[in-house]
């Protein structure tokens, strides 16, 4: 399917290309959906970030809400974070974000929260999906529709609570340069910038729905471009990037090196376990192993579930939350238990300048301290059924490591591993190596050869 009729309906959600694939029939029908699904009686909270098509996207979905008898209370433009710490503080039936976060501005997408402003669990999300695939709606005559109110004050309660957490008198101090991909951030930036005495030195700060600065996923690559040789130049401590929905951050050094998305679990996890009440964290099989290190040596343990947020949020309901300390992946996603397992991109921020604020050090200095890691990414398109016989081989042929067969493959040595999978949401084959001290080459290049042979 070509990118540009891109629509992908399934457990995470609703998300697709605007007008060649995501409709405003998909949108009411979704809306219907979860006002039928969510506690009645109780308001339904909605936000979006810039995006142009949100406008048009928001009047579906309060058209659904309505329908089905809801109070919709509409906060405006605002990240996922903050539409999910309103949804606990007014005891909300639950809530929609309309937000494609990491996506290019022609994608939209609905993501859905429960009564506790998290994610849906997976039994959750599927009876969503079969109340919107058997459009079995519980729809209220003229007499029952709902009400519609704006509330756009969000921000500060949610600012409030990070507020209670962090101590944000000592992070003033470091110079921070943040490059918001003219997204949901800057307003929260710019708000803890006037109402606090911050100085963040924003950049892409204005929200533009139609065309962003740059792509607006968190990686090195993406830091490379802008934000990282505006380091030096600034005399910044350190940078950070957020995808439109700020609930994803990247960094930068002092020295303007981009850091792998990678490292943001574990710069948070160094600094929070200490602080938690839980000391598991929970990431997946393609993150990285210095995880380990790091929680090992702040007393925890790491469980490692599938890749994909559904088994993430799935392994949080299997623990108390006073177990858990932390979860996320290698993405620049992270939940803490301080927060009640928001993604929270601006939260994950805050917790790497407490770090650098304890520690008196400059961030470059903290990650070279830390045991070196190499890891090695690639993908190929699946064009074959062989997959099954693949990863048979590969468990056969590397049978003297530790193996893991809940996505993929995944064979463990010490200090060395590697991860096969096949792609939840492209036709795709990923293949990840990561090795201790040095590139793991000899490993990922014969896998490389294998898997091609395959697909």
């Amino acid at each position: 399917m070509r990118a540009r009729k891109a629509l992908r309906i399934s457990q995470v959600g609703l998300r697709g290309v605007v007008g060649s694939g995501l409709t405003a029939a998909h949108v009411i029908d979704f809306a219907s959906a979860f006002g039928t699904f969510v506690e009645p009686g109780k308001p339904v909270l909605i936000g979006r970030d810039p995006r142009a098509s949100g406008s048009m996207i928001r009047e579906g979905v309060v058209a659904g809400l309505l329908a089905c008898g809801h109070e919709v209370v509409d906060l405006g433009v605002v990240s996922s974070p903050v539409i999910q710490h309103a949804i606990r503080r007014q005891d909300a039936a639950g809530g929609i974000s309309i937000s494609a976060s990491h996506n290019t501005a022609e994608w939209n997408a609905l993501k859905f929260f429960g009564a506790k402003g998290t994610y849906l669990s997976t039994a959750e999300a599927n009876e969503l999906l079969d109340i919107y695939h058997l459009r079995k709606f519980r729809l209220v005559d003229w007499t029952g529709v709902g009400s519609l109110r704006v509330d756009h004050g969000a921000i500060d309660p949610y600012l409030d609570e990070l507020a209670a957490v962090f101590d944000f008198e000592q992070l003033k101090r470091p110079k921070v340069v943040v490059d918001c991909c003219n997204g949901t951030s800057s307003l929260i930036l710019k708000r803890l910038n006037e109402r606090f005495g911050f100085h963040f030195i924003l950049i892409n700060e204005k929200p533009n729905g139609r065309q962003f600065a740059h792509d607006p996923v968190i990686s090195a690559d993406t830091i490379s471009m802008q934000l990282a040789p505006l380091m030096k130049p600034l005399g910044a401590d350190v940078g950070f990037q957020f995808d439109v929905d700020s609930d994803r951050v990247g960094v930068a050094t002092e020295d303007g090196v981009a850091v792998s998305e990678e490292m943001i679990l574990p710069l948070i996890a160094d600094y929070m376990l200490p602080r938690a009440h839980g000391k598991l964290v929970i990431t997946n099989l393609s993150s990285t192993a210095l995880l380990e290190d790091i929680v090992a040596l702040r007393g925890g343990k790491v469980l490692r579930v599938p890749v994909g947020r559904q088994a993430t949020i799935d392994a949080l309901a299997a623990y108390r939350s006073d177990q858990i300390a932390l979860a996320g992946e290698g993405t620049g996603a992270v939940m803490m238990s301080q927060f009640e397992f928001v993604y929270d991109g601006i939260a994950s921020m805050l917790t790497i300048l407490s770090l650098m604020v304890e520690r008196q050090l400059p961030l470059g200095e903290i990650l070279a301290a830390y045991p070196r890691y190499v890891m090695r990414k690639a993908e190929e398109p699946l064009t074959s059924t062989r997959i099954p016989e693949l990863l048979a081989r590969l468990q056969q042929q590397y049978s003297s490591g530790k193996i893991n067969v809940q996505d993929g493959v995944r064979v463990d040595w010490p200090g060395e591993w590697f991860h096969v999978r096949v792609s939840q949401t492209e036709p795709i084959l990923r293949v990840i190596c990561e090795k201790k001290g040095e590139a793991p080459t000899a490993l990922f290049e014969s896998l490389i050869e294998q898997v091609r042979e395959s697909v």
